[in-house]
């Protein structure tokens, strides 16, 4: 009898080895980036928008304090993504970082940087600074944050509202322009929509047109273009 115990308790471990294997394994080594806006009575009040060092998959949430909250899934490229990973590396990932100038002007929203690995949390809070990763960081954060606020206006105007299609290209094309938008191309498929739709008027078909090939890629359009080689080279990134 005691035999048959002994090899029953060896199967039982054999058995069970794998699972306590699978149980005991590592957490992903990939770090996650994350950034925090809270800025009272202006729009938006609540900006967050997180991102994977290690995918392209990303979330923001876009709104004011009283609404629901709810992020959202949006994609990051690798090579912008390695952009901000390396700046936050550059502020020694935010570990006993103090950012704010620690001057009275004016309030600008308290801003939080976060970075996190496993464990391993570091995060700093500021309002203004000097720093000039910080600023750069900053500056890809809050142009992630207005482009998915443009394609979210973009698509919300074709689905509810088509005669205010015109108005909301007007404000992507001057983002555009200025460079605020750190990955225009995200919009194509939305401006291939907006051009190829005849239930919306000319001029926003011909300007969603005319965005598309200044953020394009040189290709041939989809359906609104079909056949129709672009003219010059897409001068966005």
């Amino acid at each position: 009898m005691k035999t048959s115990l002994l090899r029953f308790l060896f199967l039982f471990c054999l058995i069970c080895l794998p699972a306590c294997a699978g149980l005991a394994a590592p957490a992903s080594s990939a770090a996650k980036l994350t950034f925090r806006r809270v800025f009272k009575s202006s729009s938006p009040e609540f900006i967050e928008i997180s991102v994977r060092e290690d995918s392209d998959a990303a979330t923001f949430e876009i709104r004011q304090l009283d609404e629901d909250p709810g992020a959202l899934p949006f994609e990051v490229s690798a090579p912008l993504r390695a952009k901000m990973f390396e700046l936050a590396a550059q502020m020694n990932h935010f570990q006993g970082q103090d950012l704010d100038v620690h001057r009275k002007i004016a309030n600008l929203g308290e801003k939080t940087f976060r970075w996190e690995r496993g464990a391993e949390v570091h995060a700093t809070k500021f309002n203004y600074t000097l720093n000039s990763a910080a600023n750069q960081l900053l500056q890809i954060f809050e142009g992630l944050a207005r482009q998915q606020e443009l394609l979210v206006l973009l698509e919300r105007r074709l689905k509810y509202d088509r005669l205010g299609i015109n108005d909301a290209l007007l404000q992507f094309e001057s983002d555009f322009n200025r460079k605020l938008l750190p990955e225009p191309k995200r919009a194509l498929p939305t401006l291939d929509q907006i051009a190829g739709d005849s239930r919306i008027v000319g001029i926003a078909r011909g300007r969603a047109g005319d965005q598309f090939r200044q953020c394009g890629n040189n290709r041939r359009f989809g359906r609104a273009w079909e056949g129709q080689a672009w003219a010059r080279e897409a001068d966005c990134g």
